[in-house]
C-alpha cells in the first residue's frame, strides 16, 4: 500500500510489529482529546509548559501554569464523561504524581506557590469537563 506522499510504506524495525489499527485510532483519539484539553486551559488563562511529557516512572499529559499555580493534568477520553471520570485509577494517580516529581526535578521549576493535579474529561459532542484538584480525596 502506498503512502500519501507516493513512497512505499516503511518497514517496522526488526522484531517489532506495526501498531494495530485500533491502537493507532486510540492514539489519535488521545492526541485530539489532549488538544481540546489544552485549548480549554488556554481559554482559562493557563500557559502550556509541556504535553505528553514522559519519564521512566510515568507520563504527564499536560503541564500548565497560571501565575504561581502549576497544574499537572491527566486527560481522559471516553464515549461518556462519567466513564472518563472512572478511568483515572489510584495506580495511575501514583504514576502521575511520581512523573510530576520527575518533571520538577528535570526542569528545576521553582517559585510555584501552589501545585495541583487536575483531570480533563473529554467525550464526543460534549464540552470538556475540567476537574480541579482531581486527585484530592
Amino acid at each position: 500500500m502506498a503512502r500519501h506522499d507516493g513512497q512505499p510504506p516503511k518497514a517496522a524495525p526488526l522484531g517489532k510489529l506495526p501498531p494495530r489499527p485500533e491502537r493507532q485510532a486510540a492514539f489519535q483519539l488521545g492526541i485530539s482529546a489532549e488538544s481540546r484539553a489544552a485549548a480549554l486551559l488556554i481559554a482559562k488563562g493557563f500557559r502550556i509548559l509541556g504535553r505528553r511529557w514522559k519519564s521512566p516512572v510515568g507520563e504527564i499529559d499536560i503541564v500548565a501554569r497560571r501565575r504561581s499555580l502549576l497544574v499537572f493534568v491527566e486527560v481522559k477520553a471516553r464515549d461518556k464523561l462519567d466513564d472518563a471520570a472512572e478511568a483515572v485509577t489510584p495506580r495511575q494517580r501514583q504514576r502521575i504524581a511520581a512523573a510530576a516529581e520527575a518533571w520538577l526535578a528535570a526542569t528545576g521549576a521553582h517559585g510555584f506557590r501552589d501545585i495541583r493535579f487536575d483531570a480533563i474529561l473529554v467525550a464526543p459532542g460534549k464540552m470538556p469537563r475540567h476537574i480541579q484538584g482531581a486527585f484530592e480525596t
